[in-house]
């Protein structure tokens, strides 16, 4: 593949053949961490509370408030302010900007693995995962083109290995991982930059920002689900006196990964043509929704996930609060 080539052209041309040869060896996600593209930092953002969340799940998860970070990008706050231009300029501009997270679930999927399956039915069957395949790559492709990618990769889901100099990264043979998601990533010539590149926690702080409340005021938001309770969603966004012109379209919660493509021209199609941003629950399917949709129409499109459920006041959908999600109390 061309764009295959073309990394290993970078590869070979900043960090040389030793470089190469690591990646061939270990994987796409060591080569980055390796030639110090990119490094492990704790995901710290102003106001966010993680406490409430860790005392009632595994202690353990606040191993997930260490992700991938670019050298580029400083802080947590950067990442936040990155992802506030981008929503600021897809909405002024008109200009296509869809957002996605990828873990767990995401990751099964996209190794042939019905482990996909969690609080939804995201695959009939390992033979329709394989049918859609095609098109989510292409998504992926279009995705790393004019939007940003948010994987959840943490030490966690990747298994450390100390080996000489290095640190080598390898993915468990019970589960898919961060590592195989990587690599599938690199084998269709995508490449992780910090132009495209978000960490995963950062989109549910964003969407439960201030900021974000902010900017969508007397905006039209156009909220994409499985369910919209209209009270419910005025009173998140009055928190801040936000009042945005909301409209909703209805998507199944279930296999919208698998049947994207034949409910797709009939959904777009409902969406108002004035719409400033879109906010999507679907599931592994958000990946198709928000670029097709922000490629319809020239705006950002978030994939929302658990803050959906968090607007419509049904957090039990989600089996409780996430991470990232709760803010300190003002003063």
């Amino acid at each position: 593949m061309t764009c295959t080539k073309n990394i290993k052209r970078t590869i070979l041309r900043k960090y040389g053949r030793c470089a190469w040869l690591i990646m061939q060896k270990t994987g796409y996600l060591n080569t980055l961490i390796q030639s110090k593209q990119y490094l492990f930092k704790r995901l710290l953002l102003k106001n966010i509370d993680n406490a409430p969340v860790l005392e009632k799940c595994a202690p353990q998860m606040s191993e997930e408030e260490i992700c991938l970070f670019h050298r580029s990008v400083l802080n947590g706050d950067d990442y936040f302010g990155i992802l506030h231009r981008t929503s600021c300029l897809g909405i002024r501009e008109r200009r296509a900007a869809p957002v996605v997270r990828f873990a767990d679930g995401e990751y099964a999927f996209y190794n042939y693995d019905l482990l996909c399956n969690g609080l939804y039915q995201q695959a009939e069957s390992v033979g329709a995962i394989k049918k859609a395949m095609p098109s989510h790559i292409t998504a992926l492709k279009k995705l790393a083109q004019i939007g940003k990618l948010a994987p959840l990769i943490f030490p966690g889901n990747v298994t450390r290995k100390a080996k000489g100099f290095f640190t080598f990264f390898r993915m468990s043979k019970e589960a898919s991982s961060a590592s195989t998601f990587m690599d599938l990533l690199y084998s269709n010539g995508i490449e992780l930059t910090a132009e495209n590149y978000m960490p995963f926690y950062a989109i549910y702080a964003y969407l439960t920002s201030e900021e974000f409340l902010r900017l969508v005021d007397v905006k039209n938001v156009c909220i994409l689900n499985s369910e919209f309770n209209k009270d419910s969603c005025m009173r998140w966004f009055n928190r801040f006196s936000s009042r945005p012109h909301l409209s909703f379209v209805e998507i199944p919660a279930e296999y919208i990964a698998t049947r994207w493509d034949f409910m797709k021209e009939d959904l777009l199609q409902q969406i108002p043509p004035d719409t400033d941003i879109c906010l999507v629950g679907a599931g592994i399917g958000a990946l198709s929704v928000c670029v097709d949709v922000a490629e319809r129409f020239s705006i950002p499109a978030i994939d929302a996930g658990h803050v959906l459920n968090m607007m419509n006041d049904r957090i039990d959908k989600s089996n409780g609060a996430r991470l990232y999600t709760i803010r300190k109390p003002g003063p």
